[in-house]
């Protein structure tokens, strides 16, 4: 669950969330819609260049994602994210499960997603 202290980041043109910006001190960390982080801690208005330069980019990406049975993390891509949910499918061929297997990660994502 996305916390209150989190500052919602909406593109002008179309209103769009691209993201949050978490207070950390003085700073700001920019996060995607499900709280990964983007960057490092900088003042407010870099925080929110960094989400209007990336934009909604990162839902393309194919992603790695590390799981408990498995030594090397599995290739994933997003399927749906939200503050509320966040789903990914395996494009694997090396993982044992079916490719397209749908995994539910809470949110924010604690830490098992990287961008690839």
């Amino acid at each position: 669950m996305i916390t209150a202290s989190w500052t919602a980041y909406y593109r002008e043109d179309d209103g769009e969330l691209l993201g949050y910006l978490v207070p950390d001190g003085e700073l700001f960390v920019p996060v995607t819609v499900f709280g990964y982080e983007l960057g490092d801690a900088v003042d407010e208005y870099y925080a929110s260049q960094v989400l209007e330069s990336i934009g909604l980019s990162y839902l393309a990406d194919t992603w790695v994602l590390s799981i408990a049975d498995r030594n090397e993390p599995i290739n994933v891509q997003i399927v749906e994210a939200s503050p509320e949910a966040l789903k990914v499918k395996s494009v694997d061929y090396g993982w044992d499960q079916n490719y397209g297997t749908i995994i539910e990660l809470p949110v924010p994502e604690p830490g098992k997603l990287r961008r690839h």
